[in-house]
């Protein structure tokens, strides 16, 4: 993937929780999940490094959620309650970072890669691709 240099801040919704970082693969990374958990939440995922990752703020309020294998590690504001990036499962040493949490809408992207997370490639799976999300403005 490619590395981009430039530095992103981000933060919640309320703003307690601050971070910034350098995302790995730009926009072009775009992806969604549709496990249970991903489903559900509906965000628009962007890949960073852990080293790309620092958070500025909000360690107090920040929340963790573990489901099924309880590996993945999902971030959330325990004030506003919204999610702003988790340690992948499929790859330890890498976040997902929600795009909204950057000021980045989930229809600003015109497509969105969505993986299977259903069958997840950390259960012996192939990964892949399940579909393609597209907005069309109107």
């Amino acid at each position: 993937m490619e590395q981009n240099d430039e530095r992103l801040e981000g933060a919640c919704h309320c703003g307690k929780v601050r971070f910034r970082v350098r995302l790995e693969g730009g926009l072009g990374a775009a992806r969604r999940c549709d496990c249970s958990l991903c489903a559900m939440r509906g965000a628009v995922t962007l890949s960073a490094r852990l080293a790309d990752f620092t958070l500025l703020e909000g360690v107090e309020v920040l929340r963790t959620y573990r489901f099924n294998t309880g590996v993945a590690e999902h971030h959330f504001c325990g004030n506003c309650g919204i999610y702003t990036h988790h340690k992948r499962r499929s790859n330890p040493d890498q976040f997902g970072v929600n795009a909204a949490c950057l000021g980045i809408s989930p229809f600003d992207f015109a497509e969105v890669q969505v993986n299977d997370g259903v069958h997840h490639p950390s259960d012996g799976n192939e990964s892949r691709v399940m579909g393609v999300l597209r907005f069309e403005h109107l």
